[in-house]
């Protein structure tokens, strides 16, 4: 077997075997589970980074090998310091009394979760300036809690459960791994905790052949040193997708999110792809009421890339007023969505996070929005005010309409709508929506794209090269005559085929169709005087 695909199984064992521990304590569909989880994994994947870094930059640990602790715990306090200060930023500091294996060693100890508790504690203090997530008020939510509190009793039993399931499985040599390996271990450590099914802040797990398509439309020659943000960012997919087409190291992320628990996710996503210098630029807040990135002069912040799939409809009346006043002009030029009679659950929130996404942009700058495919085509509203500004200012690149049940739990369909500032020329329309193959996901349908159905759509974005039947290229002219729609099937030409006959074959068939109207025509005569034969014979008893 692949070296890389065992150590995936092996994780996803570790990753069953500490959700089995969280069900035998009483956490099993608990709310808590996930920061139980996350937060064990985080600490495991930060202590086994410590010693893998401190390993390659001292040799005398590197040559110990397995008795890297034996030597280690030899160092003085001053030696163990100069250790620390030779590490990179992305590098959690670990003390010696916080490793794991010196916990296993204590867990015999009394009141053991207390111990445990205090250990994550101090690392998450320790810790605390780089790799704290910020709220909109200031507020540092660290790395850990103390998680023995989610457990009612046998705290103790609970944390050496833990410990014990940690102590034998190491990190230590998929470090140097990338982007694939990571996305694809961080989807199974999520999956229970950022589901489809949304909630109260509608945290959709984007799929995977939507943050593709997205990453590599926007993306497709070589970039350096640019910012990227997500202003509804959830977990992080289309973000990590953006960054690892751009380059980890080329690229800094900003982001901001309502859900305190999707901004926890997130930074795990930012430590393990190798983003930890954008920890700082994680923000838990409401960005449609109160946007935290700003420049100096108090303005929204410009970003060369914004990528978004946000919630659609999101109950916001209860400051849907507050946004409807002078200082959100701007912003919002097209208007506010007025509160629902019924149903606020419906009301269009995606059309404030497009208007915001617009104003966010630098004078250059791309964006990817996940949109109802309604809005390319609706003729009225604010959201066509949007598609008339987005032809008039000359900043769109194109809409891919991708198929129905992308989504695997919602019945919307949905198209990604392309923004370029300095498109001046063609808009390129992709319909993509008879493409892929229906699976079954649990009790809903999805439909799954191949990896060649992927790399069409990207291609043909990417050259802007008209199919039949699939993608047209038009002007801003065009859109405008076809009343600002998007749709690429409004654009497709109606083919008629044409066959070259002699005047003798066109006499035939002519001749053909007069015998067959002949025949048709009495048989109709002849049923029309069975019918009054018959009507004849009608009488009433």
């Amino acid at each position: 077997m692949d070296r890389t695909k065992d150590f995936e199984q092996k994780t996803r064992a570790l990753i069953d075997e500490l959700k089995s521990v969280c069900a035998t304590y009483g956490l099993g569909n608990d709310g808590n589970e996930f920061k139980v989880i996350t937060q064990v994994f985080l600490y495991k994947l930060l202590n086994d980074k410590f010693i893998h870094n401190t390993k390659e930059i001292d040799a005398k640990l590197k040559a110990a090998g397995d008795k890297w602790q034996e030597t280690i715990d030899g160092y003085s306090d001053d030696e163990f310091e100069m250790l620390v200060a030779q590490l990179g930023e992305s590098t959690a500091v670990i003390q010696r009394d916080h490793f794991i294996s010196n916990l296993f060693a204590r867990q015999n100890e009394k009141n053991f979760s207390q111990i445990f508790d205090a250990t994550l504690l101090d690392i998450a203090k320790v810790n605390s300036d780089l790799f704290s997530v910020m709220t909109y008020t200031g507020e540092k939510l660290t790395l850990f809690d103390e998680l023995s509190r989610y457990i009612v009793d046998d705290k103790d039993a609970f944390c050496k459960a833990i410990i014990n399931k940690l102590v034998d499985f190491s990190f230590e040599h998929i470090f140097e791994e990338k982007f694939d390996f990571y996305s694809a271990i961080f989807e199974y450590l999520i999956k229970d905790y950022n589901s489809d099914s949304g909630g109260k802040y509608a945290e959709y797990f984007t799929p995977h052949a939507v943050s593709k398509i997205m990453a590599r439309c926007l993306v497709d020659k070589e970039v350096k040193n640019v910012t990227c943000y997500d202003p509804s960012a959830g977990s992080g997919t289309l973000l990590m997708n953006l960054a690892h087409q751009i380059g980890e190291d080329q690229c800094t992320i900003y982001t901001q999110d309502i859900s305190q628990k999707s901004s926890s996710l997130l930074r795990l996503n930012l430590i393990l792809n190798d983003l930890v210098h954008s920890l700082p630029n994680v923000v838990k807040g409401n960005t449609i009421l109160s946007p935290y990135h700003k420049e100096k002069d108090g303005s929204l912040a410009k970003f060369n890339y914004v990528v978004s799939n946000p919630p659609f409809k999101l109950d916001f009346s209860d400051y849907r007023d507050d946004l409807d006043n002078k200082q959100n002009q701007e912003r919002f030029f097209a208007g506010v969505p007025n509160v629902p009679k019924s149903k606020k659950d419906s009301m269009a929130i995606y059309l404030l996070f497009i208007q915001h996404i617009m104003a966010s942009l630098k004078p250059n700058g791309k964006a990817a929005i996940v949109v109802p495919t309604g809005f390319i085509t609706a003729q009225s509203g604010i959201d066509k005010k949007i598609r008339e500004k987005l032809v008039k200012d000359k900043m769109l690149a194109g809409v891919v309409s991708m198929p129905s049940n992308i989504f695997a739990t919602t019945g919307t369909n949905v198209s990604i709508l392309f923004l370029d500032k300095a498109n001046k020329g063609d808009v390129v329309l992709v319909d993509a929506s008879n493409l892929g193959s229906k699976v079954k996901d649990g009790k809903n349908q999805k439909t799954l794209l191949a990896a060649a159905e992927e790399d069409r759509i990207i291609e043909v974005f990417n050259a802007k090269r008209a199919e039949d039947d699939f993608s047209v290229v038009v002007s801003y002219e065009d859109i405008k005559a076809k009343n600002f729609s998007l749709s690429a099937g409004q654009y497709f030409e109606v083919k008629i085929e044409y066959i070259e006959i002699t005047p003798e074959e066109f006499e035939l068939k002519l001749n053909g169709f007069k015998s067959n109207l002949c025949e048709l025509f009495a048989e109709g005569k002849k049923l029309e005087t069975e019918i009054e034969k018959n009507l004849e014979g009608l009488k009433h008893v």
